[in-house]
This record gives structure tokens, C-alpha cells and sequence, in this order.
């Protein structure tokens, strides 16, 4: 499908096998949804291959302080062993009794970003409580692969986003969703043209159409635009099918599916 370009997904969960279960099913009840997928490395390993995927950026959410550095243990664990095939993202809890070391501990762990939920670790973007957060991944160059966007609450919209970008300027955002999962024209109106914000096309291409994502795509630019899947929420066949179907150069489809990933990560 993609025999003629480099593919990096750069949005994964991944779970333990023993608790992949239960977790999928904890985000499928969240978002009133049924995963295609089981959140497993081995799956994961498999079903990629259908679709020529070469590199994996996998992550996963804390949602408790006490979780945070056996998740990001967890994580740095599967890229050691993991050949080549992964890039991996820490995680970080805002109620932390010190985000300091959590930062510290996450970078000797050879982690390369950050991946926040802002929904469903229950704090909004402009929280004060994340400010340290913002502080210490804009010094250490550690861009975060952010939850942006639901209309059922107001934590992660465009509106606490902004203030963010506006005052840590060299902080590096990456909004997931195309900047606004559920209230995408309002997320590309607001967010296209920041210079630290970039966006991935995860979680949208089931509930919008091709030309809109098209649309939105070019609004950002593709040179903005990191190509994800949300794993294990969708067919990553689909995934894949629904992009290559996208009216976009080759040109911009690299930048989508690789360049811009190694940009930030690598």
C-alpha cells in the first residue's frame, strides 16, 4: 500500500498483556466506542505489517501519580527490546509530589517526549498545576504529544491550548486529532499558523470525510501533519487506505507519514 515511502505511526497505545484488556475497555467506555484492536506490543507487531508500517512512536497515560514511573519503565522497556521498531513517549501526572524527577527519570530512561490526556487525566491545558510540566519539557527539548479537543468538556479545546503556545514559545506541542478531536473546524481555525504547534490525523478519519480531512490538512500544512493511528482504536488497514486516498503529493505525504516524526523525535 505504501511500498514507496517510509511510515512512521507516531500514535500508539500500548498496554501489558495482562492489563490490555481491561485498560482498552476503560477508553472504549470512555469514548463510547469499540476497539479494533487489543493494545498488545505482539499485536501490534503483526497487524502493521498489512500496512508497510516501519516505526512505532508507542505510549501510554498515567492516571495517577503513583503510576507514572512504571509506566514509563514499561514503555522504555519495550523500545530496548523492541529491535528498532519503536520510539517511545514518557508519561507525567500534574497532582506528582515532584514532576522534577519524573522529567529527569523519564529522559535516563531514553524517552523522547511526553504524551498528555488532558480528559482523561482530568486537568486542563492552562491548569496551573501543569505549568512545571511546560517548564521542564520545553528546557529539556521534550516535545508532548497532547489530547486536544471533545465537546463534551472544556480541558483540552483550542481555548486552554493557546495560552500554552503563547507562553512557552519553545516548548514544541503535538495537538492529536488534527488539533481537535470532535470540534475539528473550530481547532483548525484557531490553531493553524502557530509556529510550536503540530498536529497528527489520529482518532479523525472515521468521523470526518476525506475531502474535510484534506482540507484541514492543508490549513496546517503538511509539513505540520505527523500521520498516527490511535492504536488499538481503529483497523490500522483503514487507517492507512483513508490516507493514501487523501489528494496530497507525494512530496506531502512524506512529510505526513515520516519526515516530520523524525524531525521531533529522532
Amino acid at each position: 500500500m505504501v511500498d514507496n515511502f517510509y511510515v512512521i505511526d507516531a500514535h500508539c497505545h500500548i498496554y501489558p498483556e495482562k492489563i490490555a484488556e481491561k485498560a482498552v475497555a476503560g477508553t472504549d467506555n470512555f469514548y463510547g466506542v469499540t476497539s479494533h484492536c487489543k493494545g498488545t506490543v505482539s499485536e501490534l507487531k503483526e497487524l502493521y505489517k498489512s500496512t508497510g508500517t516501519d516505526h512505532f512512536i508507542i505510549q501510554s497515560v498515567a492516571t495517577t501519580a503513583k503510576q507514572v514511573k512504571s509506566i514509563n519503565e514499561f514503555i522504555a522497556a519495550e523500545v530496548k527490546n523492541g529491535g528498532g521498531l519503536f520510539t517511545g513517549l514518557g508519561t507525567l501526572y500534574p497532582d506528582s509530589t515532584d514532576v522534577a524527577d519524573d522529567v529527569k527519570h523519564l529522559v535516563s530512561l531514553g524517552l523522547k517526549g511526553v504524551k498528555l490526556h488532558p480528559d482523561i487525566q482530568n486537568f486542563k491545558i492552562d491548569d496551573y498545576r501543569c505549568i512545571k510540566i511546560y517548564e521542564l519539557c520545553e528546557q529539556e527539548g521534550l516535545p508532548i504529544l497532547m489530547h486536544t479537543g471533545d465537546s463534551r468538556y472544556d480541558n483540552s479545546n483550542p481555548n486552554r491550548l493557546l495560552p500554552i503556545l503563547e507562553i512557552f514559545t519553545e516548548l514544541t506541542v503535538i495537538g492529536a486529532h488534527l488539533g481537535g478531536y470532535s470540534i475539528w473546524d473550530e481547532a483548525c481555525e484557531k490553531l493553524a499558523g502557530k509556529p510550536n504547534l503540530y498536529v497528527d490525523c489520529s482518532s479523525s478519519f472515521p468521523f470526518i470525510s476525506k475531502e474535510k480531512a484534506l482540507e484541514i490538512i492543508k490549513k496546517y500544512g503538511a509539513d505540520r501533519v505527523l500521520y498516527g493511528t490511535d492504536y488499538p482504536m481503529w483497523s490500522p488497514y483503514n487507517e492507512m487506505k483513508t490516507f493514501m486516498e487523501l489528494d496530497l503529493t507525494d512530496e506531502e505525504r512524506k512529510l505526513i507519514l515520516s519526515e516530520n516524526a523524525k524531525k521531533l523525535f529522532w
